[in-house]
């Protein structure tokens, strides 16, 4: 054989690296495109798997390396094949059978082009990778890297050494040793051309070091998807753990108004006990319920609806202390009762139009509560006609107090910066309170 094989326009080995840079490019994209898909991902993600997981996956990753195996059948076009990467890969995220599914997709096309070693061949691949998946630790795998060989020799040693497997050595050493079976085998059949293989079409035995490139590229097309879809896992880690601390954060603030509502509610009760014990009796019936309600719910959201309706059992407390002086108006518009709100969010709004708007003023007090869809965005005020604040009171009620500025950091925890309480007030007419829901921004309900 010639030293220089030249096939359109490029040399033996330059016809080999850019068929190799071109498969590694194609697993990839082929990753890449599969990690897009949310029921693909849903696998990935769990490492508890059915078999009609374990079927997705092997179907949605056989099929395009099905393609890959025909287009070189066809076309001649050998960088699409991934035969051997493909089953092995299988085998190791999606167990042995997926292994072996895919590794008998990719192995029977083959058949018909008299390479009759390429399905048992295949299959092995796929057997190997979910053999080795099956002994080593599941997080070993996510973890793998080609860049193990740097340090391959301290890590052998210390295998001896210590007589402890590390994990990375043998992930490394397996595709290696599938691939260098896989030229084997195909220089011991290259006369019937019996099974598909990269370095023996191409190069003179004269260049023995392309063998390695081929090594190398074997082992990225493997360690290159797991990189891809380890991300996509990693990520969807982040973004569990920033749910679970803003529902952290979110139920923090509710209970810092749950309290501040029932010592407020308690001192009421107090003050009527020996004035108006039937009265307090009432109002402690009322809170029991209203209170067991609260905390049978782990709702962080609910509906507008909702809300109204338990801010209607807090009124009826407050009515109760406050008689016939207290009017209580709802202007709600119907389009707006099923939008999700966080829940406690207007409880306090009404509690300090009470306390600080009408507790203080003579005469009937009147609290109205208002809901309209502007925008696509649900604007929800709260407005009484009690003694009003001065602009030093504004600042206070949002600084100072537990209220008002709890619900305020809640609407900023939630919705972001630009979302936050309004307040208008003034003195001698009445307080305004305002706040803004943006439509569908919680797409379902958030619990403890």
């Amino acid at each position: 054989m010639q030293d220089e094989t030249f096939i359109s326009g490029l040399s033996a080995e330059q016809l080999l690296l850019t068929t190799l840079v071109v498969k590694l490019a194609a697993m990839a994209a082929l990753a890449t495109m599969l990690v897009r898909y949310r029921r693909f991902r849903h696998i990935l993600i769990f490492e508890r798997r059915d078999w009609p997981d374990r079927l997705v996956f092997a179907l949605s990753f056989g099929i395009p390396l099905t393609a890959g195996v025909v287009a070189r059948l066809l076309l001649k076009y050998e960088a699409a094949d991934l035969t051997l990467e493909g089953a092995f890969l299988a085998g190791l995220i999606a167990g042995p059978y997926a292994g072996a599914t895919v590794g008998l997709m990719v192995g029977i096309p083959p058949l018909g082009n008299g390479e009759w070693i390429a399905l048992p061949f295949a299959v092995g691949c796929g057997f190997a990778g979910g053999g080795l998946r099956e002994l080593c630790p599941k997080e070993a795998i996510w973890h793998f890297s080609p860049f193990v060989f740097t340090s391959l020799p301290r890590r052998v040693w210390q295998m001896v050494r210590s007589f402890q497997v590390d994990w990375q050595v043998l992930l490394l050493l397996a595709p290696i040793a599938l691939e260098v079976l896989r030229q084997s085998l195909g220089f011991r059949w290259s006369v019937n051309h019996r099974l598909f293989y990269y370095w023996k079409p191409y190069l003179p035995s004269s260049s023995p070091w392309m063998m390695g490139v081929v090594l190398l590229a074997t082992v990225l097309a493997v360690a290159t998807p797991i990189k891809i879809w380890n991300n996509a896992r990693i990520e969807h880690r982040l973004q569990e753990q920033e749910k679970l601390l803003l529902a952290a954060k979110i139920e923090a603030l509710a209970n810092q108004i749950n309290p501040h509502f029932l010592f407020n509610t308690l001192t009421s009760i107090s003050s009527l006990i020996r004035t108006q014990p039937e009265t307090a009796r009432m109002l402690i019936t009322k809170l029991s319920g209203l209170l067991r309600r609260l905390m049978s719910s782990t709702d962080h959201f609910v509906t507008l609806r909702e809300e109204l309706a338990s801010i209607d059992e807090y009124l009826d407390i407050e009515v109760v202390r406050f008689g016939p002086q207290l009017k209580v108006i709802k202007e709600i518009s119907a389009d707006t009762l099923d939008v999700i709100v966080p829940s406690m969010i207007l409880q306090p709004l009404v509690e300090n139009s009470i306390k600080h708007g009408l507790a203080r003023k003579i005469g009937e007090g009147r609290i109205t509560i208002r809901s309209i869809l502007r925008e696509r965005h649900t604007i929800i005020q709260v407005e009484d006609d009690g003694l009003g604040m001065t602009e030093e009171g504004l600042e206070h009620a949002l600084g100072g107090g537990i209220g008002l500025s709890n619900v305020n950091e809640r609407l900023r925890t939630i919705y972001g910066v630009n979302y936050q309480l309004k307040l208008k007030s003034v003195p001698g007419q009445g307080t305004c309170v305002s706040l803004e829901i943006p439509e569908l921004s919680i797409p379902e309900r958030v619990t403890a």
